[in-house]
Parts: structure tokens; sequence; C-alpha cells
């Protein structure tokens, strides 16, 4: 019997118009734009990207700094819609993105539990019930009472993780979150993806650490300046992109 598929990225293209204009000011921005004479350049940050997730595979995304990696995982995610194609999500997906996406940095780590939480679609029942779990996990003791204005990006990463972890979601798109904190916060959040992705996990993230995908991954996808320049097992694709890198 064939899995589910969880993830579905058909012929995705993503274009960006840049301003061609050295505009100094909004009036000036707003003139110009009245009179038609804004002139932009198109960039292309991913063309033709396809290919699909089934329940319970883990995808690692590697290539350069600007090769398109977050810019996919924020298009599976929802937060930027294509230029062209499409993308399919089935079940609950949980985004882990940006360090602090989510938060609202005035409200404790306590607050920040439950609105971040909320935004993730759990209960403020759920959430109480997690309330001590979250905060077990995340190492924060008494931190968790602070405004997280004032977290360390270790503190942040823990939180977030925290919470978006909790219960097993569906499909789980992560970027780059497990290289923040300290090594054996790093060690203790591997070894909770690695639980979740044996009940069934579905799991899409970018890491510069190769040993990383190696180890968690079945399959990878390497990208290059917005292209699927190599697609399959995880340790032939890691393989080729460290032969081009040396």
């Amino acid at each position: 019997m064939s899995k589910k598929t969880m993830i579905e990225v058909s012929d995705v293209t993503m274009q960006f118009r840049l301003n061609n204009d050295k505009i100094l000011s909004l009036k000036e921005f707003v003139t110009t734009a009245l009179r038609g004479k804004l002139q932009y350049n198109k960039f292309t940050a991913l063309e033709h990207i396809s290919f699909e997730l089934k329940r319970g595979q883990t995808l690692g995304l590697i290539g350069r700094n600007g090769a398109g990696k977050s810019t996919l995982l924020k298009i599976i995610s929802g937060i930027l819609k294509p230029t062209e194609g499409c993308v399919s999500c089935y079940g609950n997906v949980v985004p882990m993105l940006e360090l602090g996406s989510g938060f609202d940095f005035d409200l404790t780590g306590r607050e920040n539990v439950f609105l971040n939480g909320a935004i993730l679609g759990y209960s403020e029942e759920f959430l109480k019930g997690k309330y001590d779990e979250i905060v077990e996990f995340s190492e924060l003791g008494q931190f968790i009472e602070v405004p997280i204005r004032n977290y360390s990006s270790g503190m942040l990463a823990r939180l977030a993780f925290s919470i978006a972890t909790v219960v097993n979601p569906d499909s789980l798109i992560v970027d780059e979150i497990l290289s923040e904190g300290d090594v054996a916060f790093q060690e203790k959040s591997k070894k909770r993806m690695l639980h979740l992705m044996g009940g069934g996990t579905t799991v899409l993230f970018v890491s510069h650490s190769i040993e990383q995908i190696r180890e968690m991954c079945d399959r990878a996808v390497w990208l290059d300046q917005g292209l699927i320049k190599m697609m399959g097992k995880a340790e032939d694709v890691c393989q080729a992109y460290i032969s081009q890198e040396i």
C-alpha cells in the first residue's frame, strides 16, 4: 500500500520585482508611480520546482546562500504565493521559519506560549495541559516569565521548537532552527525530531550541516540559483554537493 502524499510542489516559479530607480523618499516614489515611470527588474528566485513528500519521509534542502531554499519553505508554508505553479499540503503543517516569527517581543515567554501556540492552531485548553511539558523541554526555567526581547537567539529557538513539537504534526517545516542554541539542546532537538519522524511526521528542512542532512533525511534536493540541480537519495545528493564545493 502506497503512502499518502503530504506535500506536493507542482511546477513552482517565484519572481520578484526589484525597483530599478534610486528613490530617496516616499513622496518621490508616489510621484514617480503616478506618472507610470517606475522601472523594475525581474528576479527569478525559483524556477519550475516540482517534488512530493509522502507521509513519514524527510527531505533536506541544500544549496548556497541565495539558492532559493528559504523562499521555497515560505511558499510551502503559505507565507508567499508563487508566481506560477501550486503547492498542496495535507493535514496539520507546522512551520518553523524565521527565528521569532509568531512571537510578540514585549510579552513574556509564558504569554508567548499561548500566542504562538494559537497561531499554530493549538487551543488554549490544550496549551494549558501541555504548558509544563513545553517549559521543561525548553529549559528556560524562571526566564519563562521574562519578556522575550531579553532572550538570546538560542533561548528563542528553544521556546519555538518546544511549542511547535509538543504534538506530532502531520508535517514539520524547519529552516535552520536546529543550528541555534547550545550543542546539548541541538542534540536534544535532533532526538525529538527523530522521534517525530518515527511517529510518521513528514519533515522538510533546510540545514547548512551536510552531516545533519545525511543523518536525518531520506532524500535531498540541491537548489542552485533557483533551479533543482539534483534530487534523490540524501547520501548521493550530499556527496555530489560536497564534491562540487571542494
